[in-house]
């Protein structure tokens, strides 16, 4: 792979596109003051992808908030049902997107995949639907003007962890009710309300780790399950020595290109040097050190923004740190907002907090080049506050094995969701598990965007999950694609 020099002008608008900014507001349809948990109230209309239209149907399902209560205040969660194109439709395709604190109400589905399967999206309680566990404290913690990863400004964010803690049980919400198991458990309602016998899922980063836990928990619905960018229990988390050796193996591949190194001869060295002594400011701007690395490591999920990243830093060592001040500058108008916070919280803290690590020294270790800026951040304040949330059952924040016919697709320099952790650690317990590893490509997007979707169908191990039978394919198996 060749890195290609851009422009770090485009910084921000590459940031706005990643958090897939806009959209058009669905209107979806009123309960009735009688609705009893489990119904679903659903109207039909017209769902638009890229280039074409089909018939769908927009539903509104009542769950309880909390399903060990009797008589639980009753919650409402968003349904979408786009109808495929074929009289005999195969099994259904239910999306689980990313996050934890993104909604799952903004697939566009592929038209191929419309052909011959309905896609459903349901929502994610405490993003999408009737209880929002949004924190508004958070987001003002974050625009701080103080080293975004320093001391006073990791002390201010945990405060207001607490504080948006204290704020959501305070009007009657129930956080411990807004868990990756009670996702779970609304998507299993909402397959039961639809009338599908099994479906299929088809997952996306943390997505995945909901769709793993839901083999695990509902077996016999699921048909098949396709997790791109793979989650594993205790990997919400990001650490250090993996970051590390995925930037020496750019600086490998930048060693080989003479354009480049011509420009800096080491990047390894280089990005540790600008690290080690960033400048606080570009004519005017600010440069908050903390927000470069956050943003950094961010941009480096992907390739095509990782050599925007490699650019400023390159440009920053030779004089210019205009790409650091706009990375300082874009965090302030992406990061606070693309999350609903409190959701996240809810979600990661009861699924992978560890109360015996010590997350502030762990996670910006000093030996690191550029420590795990984003697990720092979110982390640290979170093992320093009081977020009220139980852990999820001790089983479900294991690994145990699974027989559902499983497909992994990992991307070879995923700074998110590492091929590796996939490979050593979850396919292990897949029975009927395969994974591809896509040779230079880093998380979703590069999947859906970098490679075209008629090149991944090409590989003949694709081909194989999606043609065989089930329990037909050989488990335990690796392979990885060179492009």
């Amino acid at each position: 792979m060749n890195l290609l020099r851009i422009n770090v002008s485009a910084i921000i608008v590459i940031l706005l596109i990643i958090t897939g900014c806009g959209g058009n507001k669905i209107k979806y349809p009123h309960v009735p003051a009688n609705s009893k948990a489990g119904s679903l109230i659903s109207e039909s209309g017209t769902f638009k992808t890229k280039s074409s239209k089909y018939k769908a149907d927009f539903g509104t399902l009542v769950v309880p908030e909390n399903r060990d209560k009797p008589g639980s205040r009753l919650i409402e969660i968003p349904v979408i049902r786009i109808h495929a194109k074929g009289d005999k439709a195969a099994e259904p395709v239910f999306g689980l997107t990313g996050g934890p604190g993104m909604s799952n109400m903004k697939w566009k589905p592929l038209d191929s995949l419309l052909s011959n399967h309905d896609f459903v999206m349901v929502g994610y309680r405490g993003i999408d639907g009737s209880t929002v566990l949004d924190c508004p404290e958070i987001t003002k913690a974050l625009k701080t003007d103080d080293d975004l990863l320093g001391e006073q400004a990791l002390s201010d964010i945990s405060k207001s962890w607490t504080d948006c803690a204290d704020r959501l049980t305070g009007t009657g919400v129930d956080i411990n009710d807004y868990t990756i198991m009670e996702v779970i458990e609304d998507i299993e309602a909402a397959r039961a309300a639809l009338g599908y016998k099994r479906i299929n899922l088809l997952s996306e980063s943390y997505g995945t780790r909901v769709a793993y836990l839901y083999g695990v928990r509902h077996p016999a619905g699921i048909h098949r399950s396709a997790m791109i960018g793979v989650n594993p229990p205790g990997r919400l988390h990001w650490e250090p020595a993996t970051i590390d050796a995925q930037l020496k193996y750019y600086s490998g591949l930048w060693s080989k290109d003479l354009e480049m190194t011509k420009r800096s001869p080491d990047l390894l060295n280089t990005m540790r040097d600008v690290i080690q002594n960033m400048p606080r400011k570009w004519l005017f701007f600010s440069i908050n050190p903390g927000k470069v690395k956050t943003v950094t490591f961010a941009l480096l999920y992907h390739r095509t923004t990782a050599a925007v990243i490699f650019d400023a830093y390159v440009a920053a060592k030779n004089g210019d740190p205009s790409g650091l001040a706009l990375m300082s500058l874009a965090f302030d108008y992406v990061m606070p907002p693309m999350f609903t916070w409190g959701d996240l919280a809810s979600k990661a803290v009861s699924a992978d907090f560890d109360p015996s690590r010590n997350y502030t020294a762990e996670l910006d270790p000093p030996d690191s080049i550029l420590g795990s800026p984003l697990g720092k951040l979110l982390w640290a304040p979170l093992s320093l506050a009081s977020w009220p949330v139980k852990s999820i059952p001790e089983k479900y924040r294991k690994l145990q094995h699974s027989d559902v016919e499983t497909l992994l697709i990992s991307g070879s320099i995923d700074f998110s969701t590492p091929a590796e952790y996939a490979t050593k650690e979850l396919l292990p317990y897949l029975r009927n598990g395969h994974q591809v590893v896509l040779s230079e490509i880093g998380h979703v997007n590069d999947v859906w965007k970098v490679i075209p979707a008629f090149l991944i169908l090409q590989s003949p191990l694709i081909q194989q999950w999606i043609s065989t039978s089930s329990g037909a394919f050989q488990p335990l198996q690796r392979h990885y694609w060179e492009l």
